[in-house]
């Protein structure tokens, strides 16, 4: 499913039209984005979206072979929950 389809569908589900629907979904992203990046957890019924930290490490730059730094780096996560788990 496409965002475009998932604002379709949310749009026929709440009696709106597409463009409000689209505002909608969008703000909710942004409050899930803006939560996450404060440090705190978004939960659902089916899981929840956190912020994990990944720290400075080695890699490997797989065309050359060449040794390369990776810096630390913060990302958004979504962690399944045991309802999502038995759907």
């Amino acid at each position: 499913m496409k965002k475009k389809d998932l604002i379709g569908a949310l749009a026929e589900k709440i009696g709106e039209t597409k463009k409000r629907a689209e505002e909608i979904f969008n703000a909710f992203e942004e409050v899930i984005v803006d939560e996450v990046v404060k440090g705190e957890e978004v939960p659902f019924y089916f899981g929840k979206f956190k912020k994990k930290h990944s720290e400075a490490r080695k890699g490997r730059n797989p065309a050359t072979g060449e040794e390369i730094d990776i810096p630390a780096s913060d990302k958004i996560v979504f962690k399944v929950g045991k309802a999502g788990k038995n759907l």
